[in-house]
């Protein structure tokens, strides 16, 4: 059987280190449209200890691999409940930031290239399971905290 795999994998120390310096906002929203973050995220995005997230359902044989310092403290302390929101609502805010994520990944002289390593190969008739929708829309709203980014209309807020 061909396993598919859902992959995101950031080198923290190397995003961290180089998007700091950077002049690239790597966004073409305000970083005044983004609503602050507490001083226990703050604490949380400066952590540099490794931290791999592996999601996989069991209903499923689709998985996601993140690697980012403090994602997996993050979500479990700061991140909303499984089962607040529905599959249906994170699958269609998945797509929306799947799709803005990869656009930016082809556009390296425009987005910062440490940030936007590689694509998501994330379908929207494949149905990945509640889990992997969770963590990766979680993932997203990280990201975007962290690093000041938008990926798409919505506010990203906990």
């Amino acid at each position: 059987m061909k396993r598919t795999y859902v992959m995101l994998a950031l080198l923290a120390l190397v995003i961290s280190a180089i998007s700091c310096g950077t002049s690239k906002s790597g966004t073409s929203k305000k970083s005044s449209d983004l609503p602050d973050v507490s001083d226990v995220e703050k604490e949380l995005f400066t952590k540099t200890e490794a931290d791999t997230v592996h999601i996989a359902s069991d209903e499923t044989t689709y998985e996601i691999i993140i690697i980012e310092p403090g994602f997996n403290t993050w979500l479990a302390s700061i991140a909303k409940p499984r089962g607040y929101y529905s599959q249906s609502f994170l699958e269609n805010r998945n797509q929306i930031m799947v799709a803005e994520w990869n656009r930016r990944v082809l556009q390296p002289f425009r987005y910062d290239p440490n940030l936007y390593e590689m694509q998501i190969d994330y379908q929207p008739n494949i149905d990945y399971g509640y889990e992997v929708n969770y963590k990766l829309y979680n993932y997203f709203i990280y990201f975007q905290r962290k690093y000041r980014q938008r990926l798409g209309p919505f506010i990203p807020r906990i």
